[in-house]
């Protein structure tokens, strides 16, 4: 039943990676069971035989899923059942599809679908390496037309040292997270996040990963020659085409090399419309075929738009290859939010928005590592008005939600600590115009945002995508790409940092490698435009403002013993609850103590501040407080004075001359100042009226002088001459040393 079940270990790293095929999935055209540590991913490819009649593009399709059994879960919500792709699911799809695409023959218009799906995850080593290396795998054996296969790997720097596939442990320590993939030959994708690094550490982190995996890319070589379907045969170029194409450069490249002379996007892009609509109608005068003209129309823009750089040096808006276009950077463009910045570079432009919140903001995300909570968040839109197109509107899509990954990766290292600076930190990114490197735009306006929001980042960060033009009669590194020269070229490279080093590099081509020579010139190039953006921002703003905007809630952190958590909150959380209404403040305690106090005015705090700390305070002696007589007894007042803490004042203590009656000095409700005095054997608190001016709240312990004491032993009873003392010690004494000392809950 399984004779065409084999397996492969690779040693990888100091562990075994193994593929397995021919048990799961055999009527996939390729299945493999991919396996690092106990992380387990089950990845197939599937092919059509057939081409949809007209389709003019590779109709690819990558999807990584994970499954909640994988870590020993179920999945939370109503349906209990894995639902739409999560961000991270959707992050990883993108990982895997870049540096597949690439290595399918030109002309290839059949649908592939890849899907990895994860069976088991043993929280050490991260499935998204496994899925990579998987469809490498499945795509191979399975004789769909691919030019592979390719290797993975990530890459931590530790105390100085490049780490190969980190565990999620190790990962926590490392200044660095860089996925590369590529083939035998080269790099064909990197996404990383570094704290501040340098081009020379990054260079040598692609190179250290690039060649770890070389063990991988020959483990599936050998796989591949016992266990591979019989390949596809390619798609050829018939003479029709061959004819086609040539009429389309005979009467297209003039006018298209005339058209790609116009500056303006707009202008450029309608003139070179023009010029297809007249070679096509040139051609169905001719009799040719019209309806295929399209994709071979696209080969000529390329083909007059490289060589003419490479030829002459300049780009389609007249730039050499190092110049960034003109910017402005302006922030707190928005009267009421926290932090505003529109950020324009040539025709791009994004508009950023800050919002500050507190810890309920936070985002809880479920992972199969466990739920966690993150207090930074960037979303990036990309409106079709943006284009000057129509188009959808609705939730975000694959590349809105990758776009604004990178620009989150770029600024999260330089972020404050959340101790120093406790809030939850949005930025929404909305692109209004583009023309090349969106996401790099957003890197730049969030940057400006926060600072404009009062964020204290550690420097501002900016961003730069970087192309690449490479034939066989040379190279050009280009910067500050247009959208032509990134649909149009061969590289689109993308490198954020500050002026200390790089935050987040990503890297996508597409021919089938780069050399590393190559890459060491784009990050040289990179950081030159990079320093220069990070000097226009400073013209808008250099540095975060000394304060949150007026409209931003204000925290104030205090601690308090974790032993008193329970008393802030309350039972079933009454007290917390009760703060909150009444003093119009968000109120966020963690399990260490630390209480975060959010309001938008300095008054709203403060109440609730006060409120909080009177109920974990301890009374001190000597110290005055004001309080509210909440009971009166024959023997005297008690009086709530610190949160909920209540304490006596005997009736030789309300007055410096002698009462009859408690309620001729207070009644229930009336607001008094006293004076801690002592405690009772049960730590009850003894309190005094009579030492304290009413009026100021000032001790005038010295004023009254000494009066005759107590008789001791009478748990706080007057014991006064006459009957009256006596009778008070015979009748109500003993009943209240059994039912309490101060006699509170004799009374009650």
């Amino acid at each position: 039943m399984f004779d065409k079940y084999f397996r492969k270990e690779i040693a990888w790293g100091g562990q075994l990676l193994v593929l397995e095929t021919g048990k799961v999935a055999r009527q996939a055209d390729g299945a493999v069971m991919a396996r690092l540590g106990d992380t387990i991913v089950l990845c197939t490819a599937v092919g059509n035989r057939g081409v949809k009649p007209g389709q003019d593009f590779f109709p690819l399709t990558v999807n990584y899923q994970e499954k909640a059994f994988a870590a020993g879960k179920i999945p939370g919500g109503f349906f209990k059942r894995e639902g739409r792709p999560s961000e991270s699911e959707t992050l990883i799809s993108r990982l895997i599809d870049r540096p597949i695409r690439p290595l399918f023959p030109d002309g290839f218009r059949n649908e592939v679908q890849v899907i990895a799906t994860v069976l088991s995850h043993d929280l050490e080593n991260d499935p998204d390496i496994v899925a990579m290396v998987g469809c490498s795998a499945a795509l191979t054996l399975s004789g769909i037309p691919f030019f592979g296969p390719i290797g993975a790997a990530r890459v931590g720097y530790v105390d100085g040292q490049y780490v190969l596939n980190p565990t999620l442990a190790q990962r926590k320590q490392s200044q660095l997270d860089l996925v590369v993939a590529g083939t035998a030959e080269g790099v064909l994708m990197v996404e990383s996040e570094a704290q501040e690094l340098s081009e020379e550490v990054m260079l040598g982190a692609l190179e250290f990963g690039h060649k770890s995996f070389q063990s991988v890319i020959q483990g599936i070589i050998e796989l591949a020659e016992v266990a591979a379907k019989e390949p596809w045969a390619l798609p050829e170029e018939n003479e029709a085409e061959k004819t086609l194409k040539a009429r389309i450069a005979e009467i297209g490249r003039a006018p298209m090399a005339e058209a790609y002379k116009i500056i303006p996007k707009l202008e450029r892009q309608n003139a070179v419309g023009a010029v297809k609509k007249q070679v096509v109608a040139q051609l169905e005068a001719e009799g040719l075929d019209a309806a295929a003209a399209k994709g071979l129309l696209k080969e000529l823009e390329a083909d007059v738009v490289r060589n003419n750089i490479l030829d002459t040096g300049l780009r389609i808006d007249g730039r050499d290859t190092k110049t960034v276009r003109p910017i402005r950077a302006e922030v707190g463009v928005l009267p009421r939010a926290h932090g505003s910045a529109l950020f324009t570079r040539g025709e791009t432009q994004a508009f950023c928005v800050a919002t500050l919140g507190t810890g309920q903001d936070e985002q809880i995300i479920d992972a199969l590592t466990g739920e966690y909570r993150e207090h930074f968040m960037l979303h990036y839109n990309f409106p079709p008005f943006s284009v000057n197109e129509t188009g959808r509107m609705g939730s975000p899509g694959r590349r809105e939600i990758g776009h604004g990954k990178l620009a989150w990766r770029a600024i999260r290292p330089v972020l404050p600590e959340k101790e120093k600076f406790p809030y939850t930190l949005r930025v929404v990114s909305e692109i209004t115009e583009s023309n090349g490197s969106s996401s790099m735009a957003t890197v730049c306006g969030t940057s400006l945002a926060l600072m404009d929001a009062g964020a204290p980042l550690k420097r501002p960060v900016a961003g730069i995508a970087m192309g690449l033009i490479k034939e066989e009669k040379g190279f050009a590194v280009l910067s500050d790409i247009l959208g032509d020269e990134d649909h149009l070229g061969d590289m689109d490279f993308k490198v954020a940092g500050t002026e200390g080093g790089v935050t987040s590099l990503q890297m996508d081509i597409k021919i089938t490698s780069i050399t590393f020579e190559i890459m060491k010139i784009a990050l040289g190039q990179a950081r030159d435009g990079r320093l220069h953006i990070l000097g226009e921002m400073a013209k808008g703003i250099s540095g975060a403002r000394g304060d949150v905007a007026a409209t931003a809630p204000r925290i104030t952190v205090i601690s308090i013993n974790k032993d008193k958590i329970r008393d802030v909150i309350g039972s079933g959380g009454k007290v917390i609850r009760e703060i909150v209404e009444q003093t119009g403040t968000k109120i966020d305690i963690d399990d260490d103590g630390t209480i975060k106090v959010a309001a938008t005015s300095t008054e709203a705090a403060q109440k609730a501040i006060d409120w909080i700390q009177g109920i974990v305070a301890e009374p001190e002696i000597n110290k005055i407080y004001t309080g509210k007589v909440v009971k009166t007894a024959e023997f005297g007042a008690f009086v709530n004075f610190l949160g909920a803490k209540d304490g006596l004042v005997h009736i030789s203590e309300l007055a410096n001359e002698r009462v009859q009656k408690t309620t001729d000095v207070v009644k229930e409700g009336d607001a008094v100042k006293v004076k801690v005095i002592g405690f009772d054997d049960r730590g009850k608190v003894k309190l005094s009226m009579r030492v304290v001016d009413q009026q100021t709240g000032a001790d005038i312990t010295e004023q009254v002088g000494a009066r005759r004491p107590r008789p001791e032993g009478e748990n706080g009873e007057r014991g006064e001459r006459g009957d009256r003392g006596p009778r008070r010690d015979r009748d109500r004494g003993p009943r209240r040393d059994r039912d309490g000392g101060d006699g509170r809950d004799a009374a009650e």
